[in-house]
């Protein structure tokens, strides 16, 4: 039987999510959430029967809210702005991020903020454990008025047209409901407004690319403690009393974590008779540069985890004060920026490691053979590898450009300012890949390094991820077809096989 998680609205943390995304778990409501919603949508019937003009429930949308709609056409109204706004294009996004869509959009939807019917959070709740997804295309969104054309998609679904995913198979969606003994859903008035309106799809991109984020970046650390006993770097930059000088609390946390790595290794009293008296800035600097890099990352979850509760509707309704207001919390600028902060940084750490390959390939930097093989000339060893990593790093720089930073006038000028939270967020996943493939050409080269170094053995934490990787790459005695090996360690490196390694101040979904 399938175990159960009760959300309770206005409460979801980023480690539920984290849950909900790795485990069969079936959705319900809260046992107390009813009232929000039940209040809510009293509101909405009493501006009704009253006749008063009210956005998006009697009137028409955008730079056609002028416009009154009569009482009969209220549930039409809805039916087909759903539809007309489903314009969206490019490929579809993945399954798990789309039931990421549709938890965000249950939990807003609960509040009771829009003012829909029990009847739609129920309907939403059916769709999500039968596990129906609907196929969003990833393209169409620029972040205000919300994700309109996405979360169009997700509502068109609902209603029964469009497609859907059911186990892997595409499907119409009348036949994905129907096979799930689902039926297609009617909305009432203000319901599809409610289902176009708001975030939902920049901040789940933004969560799922937190979510690959944090994997890569205990990677990157991990890696980075490796290619410094790999190149016999002095461990003395990491001491506590530098970094407590500066006072930047992740550099603090970062420095900690390298010393916590190092701590114990056999290579330390090597590099202090052997190595530089300073290293190149890619190892004696990573505190410094990957804990700035931890601060943003730590500010753009900070600002997602808000988003993930927040109500980004218009109107929004206040039943205990018997108001309707309109604002704009559907603008995604929280998200959009957040993301650009995010994106930043992961290009940075990137760079960085790929900087530190540089390094150990270079026997005139490294203190090792030439591309960490011993038959140089014959066997080309990591020269291309670090080739790969380069043009990573590369790409990823030009990701990084902040999303934000444009804004093309919407809706006749109406919608005259936009955020492009969703570029900003669904280029996340595209740079995550690609740095996880920087941290496991890293950590392939960085053990490469550590056999040159032999009999001499590293740390206990860093003895135990070059286990890892030797479980699945064994050492290079000579050239070999290299590609499987990048693939294995990167699965390793996306898979979370290096959390476990870091302390826990460094997670930042937990």
């Amino acid at each position: 039987m399938r175990k159960t998680f009760a959300l309770h609205p206005g409460r979801l943390g980023l480690s539920d999510l984290r849950r909900l995304a790795a485990d069969d778990l079936r959705l319900v409501l809260a046992a107390d959430s009813d009232g929000g919603i039940a209040a809510g949508r009293r509101l909405i019937d009493t501006v009704i029967e009253e006749g008063k003009t009210t956005y998006g429930v009697n009137t028409g949308f955008g730079s056609l809210s002028n416009t009154s709609i009569a009482k009969d056409d209220l549930a039409e109204l809805q039916r087909r702005l759903v539809l007309s706004n489903a314009a969206g294009t490019g490929p579809p996004l993945p399954d798990a991020v789309v039931r990421l869509i549709l938890c965000l959009k249950i939990n807003t939807l609960a509040g009771g903020r829009s003012g829909v019917r029990r009847e739609l959070v129920d309907a939403l709740l059916a769709l999500y454990n039968a596990k129906v997804v609907p196929l969003i295309p990833a393209k169409g969104s620029v972040g205000a008025s919300g994700d309109l054309a996405p979360l169009a998609h997700l509502a068109v679904a609902l209603i029964g047209e469009g497609d859907v995913r059911l186990e892997g198979e595409t499907l119409t969606a009348r036949e994905g409901l129907a096979r799930t003994g689902l039926v297609p859903f009617r909305l009432a008035p203000k319901e599809g407004l409610a289902m176009v309106n708001g975030t939902q799809m920049s901040t789940a991109l933004a969560v799922a690319g937190l979510f690959a984020v944090e994997a890569v970046f205990a990677a990157t650390i991990v890696a980075g403690a490796l290619s410094v006993e790999a190149a016999l770097g002095q461990h003395m930059a990491f001491d506590p009393r530098i970094h407590q000088a500066r006072g930047q609390r992740g550099q603090v946390d970062v420095a900690a974590a390298l010393c916590t790595l190092l701590a114990g290794s056999d290579l330390r009293d090597v590099a202090a008779r052997e190595g530089r008296l300073q290293d190149p800035y890619c190892l004696r600097c990573q505190p410094q540069v990957m804990g700035a890099c931890l601060d943003h990352f730590r500010h753009g979850a900070e600002i997602i985890a808000r988003e993930v509760n927040a109500a980004t509707d218009n109107p929004l309704v206040f039943a205990e004060d018997g108001d309707i207001l309109y604002g704009g919390n559907f603008h995604a600028e929280p998200v959009g920026l957040a993301s650009d902060s995010i994106a930043l940084a992961l290009s940075e750490i990137g760079a960085m490691a790929e900087r530190r390959v540089a390094m150990l390939t270079d026997a005139n930097h490294s203190l090792l053979p030439p591309f960490l093989v011993r038959g140089g000339g014959l066997d080309s060893g990591f020269m291309v590898a670090q080739v790969t990593a380069a043009a990573l790093a590369s790409e990823n720089k030009g990701l990084a450009f902040p999303a934000t930073a444009d804004s093309i006038p919407t809706t006749a000028n109406h919608e005259d300012f936009v955020s492009m939270s969703a570029r900003a967020a669904y280029r996340l996943e595209e740079m995550a890949d690609n740095a996880a493939a920087i941290a496991a050409i890293e950590l392939l080269a960085a053990c490469q390094g550590l056999e040159f170094r032999r009999p001499a053995r590293s740390s206990k934490p860093l003895e135990a991820a070059v286990a890892a990787v030797r479980e699945r790459v064994p050492a290079y005695d000579t050239d070999r077809f290299f590609a499987p090996d990048l693939a294995a360690i990167k699965d390793l490196v996306r898979g979370g096989r290096f959390l476990d390694l870091v302390p826990a101040s460094l997670r930042l979904t937990s």
